[in-house]
């Protein structure tokens, strides 16, 4: 941490958080792998603002890791919960806005036929595991090296604590390869239950990959040949590219697909969508959660979601994605730096060229933190509804600064 912050209370905040957390923080919420001058506590936000412990302000480009796809305390959002609030959360069965909830993304998913709640993302992509192995009664689960899908022993990146039973039953295929998946089908041997994907190659701190519609529809053809279940794990991109599901632009739907994120506008919730060929699995797995009928996360997704349908917000973040886009290429070349941007619009990722140690990364995003916009080094980035053009126009004048900082690198 910088000098101007060493005495800060988000200095403090940490020291004492050591003390009674293991190593203060958990996993990719834990500012410590950030670049300097990064905070770790924050006690506000609204909008694309927020602001960390010290009272500092930025606009922010990571919208709590994805969650914010309306924006900090939407008003419409926050009212539907409270609302809901007043009347009862966490009680002994659902509320009526269970049933709404449902209706609401069998009618806006194409490939929906029913869907089922959770709280989080690993809870919805394991659920869609079971599923697809209830559905087909076989083992086989075919992952793509380097993809993300959760927390649980099955996908955790780590292996501390994990059985090599865990992951007895998971065969791998390299994203966008179609051979490699077709070889990984083979392998399988009759006992595939799942080919899980995500809607695109976002692995940290390289390249992202927008999926190949041929390597699509060969995953689609291999589960239909099969009879395995083609699993979209859409908890990172859902409703930011499409609201209907992130590959209907590519025009090939999943047997069940698992959202999160986006769903809620920062309250807790998950849901699995899936076709009537897994409807009847459905009921025989056993999932539950003390609160995952809680009622105020679901009257806020409902709220979420017809906002998001009335603003058109996929196409709106793909234009302010866009302006940050054309705005930071040519400032990189104004300032002679090489960088590497990939990825969706609405969810950008910027490397830089000649960076294999990350200096470059994280200058420019210490520079552009201190210049009022918080950016990600290695992850990709998040826009939201409540990003305007004028919050763009200002976090490219920290992106300035950012690149100043790394072409005075050399």
């Amino acid at each position: 941490m910088p000098n101007d912050l060493a005495n800060s209370l988000d200095a403090a905040l940490r020291q004492r958080a050591r003390q009674v957390i293991p190593g203060g923080l958990w996993g990719h919420l834990n500012a410590a792998n950030l670049p300097e001058g990064y905070p770790q506590y924050f006690v506000s936000a609204e909008g694309c603002r927020l602001r960390d412990a010290d009272g500092r302000e930025f606009v922010d480009f990571m919208c709590g890791w994805g969650p914010m796809v309306l924006g900090y305390r939407n008003p419409m959002v926050e009212a539907a919960a409270r609302r809901q609030a007043e009347q009862g959360d966490a009680m002994n069965g659902p509320a009526p806005v269970l049933v709404e909830l449902a209706e609401t993304l069998v009618g806006m998913i194409p490939h929906a036929d029913w869907c089922l709640f959770q709280k989080n993302g690993t809870d919805a992509t394991t659920a869609c595991v079971t599923i697809a192995r209830a559905g087909t009664g076989r083992r086989k689960v075919l992952v793509a090296r380097g993809s993300y899908h959760g927390a649980a022993p099955w996908c955790t990146p780590s292996l501390a604590g994990v059985t090599t039973e865990d992951r007895a039953h998971l065969l791998h295929y390299d994203y966008n390869d179609a051979a490699s998946l077709q070889v990984a089908a083979e392998e399988a041997k009759g006992d595939l239950a799942a080919v899980i994907v995500t809607a695109f190659r976002h692995d940290m701190g390289r390249d992202l990959e927008l999926p190949d519609p041929a390597f699509v529809r060969a995953a689609r053809e291999i589960c239909d040949v099969t009879g395995a279940a083609l699993i979209l794990d859409d908890v990172r991109a859902g409703f930011r590219l499409h609201l209907g599901g992130s590959w209907e632009g590519i025009g090939v739907r999943p047997d069940l697909a698992a959202y999160s994120k986006a769903i809620a506008n920062g309250h807790a919730l998950s849901a699995v969508t899936g076709n009537d060929r897994f409807r009847e699995a459905a009921t025989r797995i056993y999932t539950t959660g003390s609160f995952w009928c809680g009622a105020v996360s679901m009257a806020a997704a409902v709220a979420t979601l017809n906002e998001l349908r009335r603003l058109d917000g996929p196409a709106h973040m793909r234009a302010m994605g866009e302006r940050f886009r054309t705005g930071l290429a040519a400032l990189a070349a104004r300032h002679g730096v090489g960088i590497r941007q990939s990825g969706p619009a609405q969810m950008p990722l910027v490397l830089f060229e000649d960076d294999a140690d990350a200096r470059k990364g994280a200058a420019f995003c210490s520079a552009a933190l201190r210049a009022g916009a918080y950016f990600h080094p290695r992850h990709n980035m998040f826009l939201s509804c409540a990003h305007q053009a004028a919050d763009i126009d200002l976090a490219l004048q920290a992106a300035d600064a950012g690149l100043a900082a790394v072409a005075r690198m050399g």
